[in-house]
């Protein structure tokens, strides 16, 4: 079967720990981890798995993702490679594996404004739209006119997002691969969107964990309140499950301080959840994508 997929993708690896490829820098080991350089041969992989009815997910910058420790069975399609990006005078196209900062660097470059919030998070295209990833005012809905997917029969061309706060079409689509997304964006002085940029850099080093592994944000923000300040209201800046924590310094944030196990922070989450619906009333749920054989449990 090896050969097989080698032939499709000669970039296969085997038993690759997920912990490396994660910003939780948590998980146990990818049994096959296909890296696909061009949209045809990530198609003929979906392909071959459907097929074989061989596991398959999808990961790009694994920085909105939580692994399991027992690792990930089948194939892990890995976009790394799949990071092209052209800009025109009205925006830019970038496949799914390029960084957000790489395509916010580029929209500044040449004089484009809208991406500016996306500089810091450290995902990738197809993550970022797949959840409608937002900082500072501003959110993947607001810039993207059009995604290329393939839906395991077709490379199509998509115009509906179906864009909401943390959602898309694509997250009700799950075999559905994000290859491309078209930016539209607007005219700016290079100096001005560098200025924005910079001042959100800024406010992250300022206000967040940046120098801890984490999954950003963790939890989504409820309706009429914000995450941070609900843990923080609860008095959970500090807890701790084995090596994982809520942030000291942005209560939205879960931590790694060394050594966290996915079960470490699925039962954090759990408490924190329980704890701020008895104090509070309110319900938080994360936004962070769970990778292999776990549930919340909440």
């Amino acid at each position: 079967m090896l050969e097989k997929l080698r032939s499709i993708c000669p970039d296969i690896q085997e038993n690759v720990p997920l912990s490396t490829l994660t910003t939780f820098r948590v998980g146990g080991p990818a049994e096959l981890l296909a890296m696909p350089e061009t949209a045809e041969q990530a198609a003929a992989l979906i392909d071959f798995a459907h097929r074989e009815g061989l596991p398959l997910c999808f990961l790009g910058k694994g920085s909105d993702i939580l692994a399991a420790d027992e690792g990930v069975r089948g194939i892990v399609l890995h976009t790394a490679k799949m990071a092209t990006l052209t800009a025109n005078d009205n925006g830019l196209a970038a496949g799914c594996g390029a960084g957000l900062p790489a395509i916010a660097q580029a929209a500044a470059r040449q004089g484009l404004s809208g991406l500016e919030w996306a500089a810091g998070i450290p995902g990738s295209v197809g993550g970022g739209v797949w959840m409608n990833a937002g900082a500072y005012g501003g959110q993947m809905s607001d810039v993207v006119t059009s995604v290329k997917i393939y839906d395991g029969k077709a490379m199509r061309d998509i115009t509906e997002h179906g864009f909401g706060y943390r959602h898309s079409v694509y997250m009700e689509n799950p075999n559905w691969l994000i290859l491309e997304a078209g930016f539209t964006l607007t005219p700016d002085g290079p100096e001005k969107i560098q200025a924005r940029m910079d001042e959100y850099a800024n406010a992250r080093r300022e206000k967040q964990p940046i120098d801890m592994p984490s999954a950003g944000s963790f939890f989504k923000r409820p309706p009429g309140h914000f995450a941070g300040a609900l843990v923080e209201q609860c008095g959970l800046k500090g807890y701790a499950v084995g090596g994982a924590m809520v942030s000291e310094k942005h209560a939205g944030f879960v931590v790694n301080t060394g050594g966290a196990a996915c079960r470490d922070i699925v039962a954090l989450a759990k408490h924190v959840y329980e704890t701020v619906r008895r104090e509070t009333g309110a319900e938080l749920r994360p936004e962070v994508r769970l990778l292999g054989d776990i549930t919340w449990n909440f």
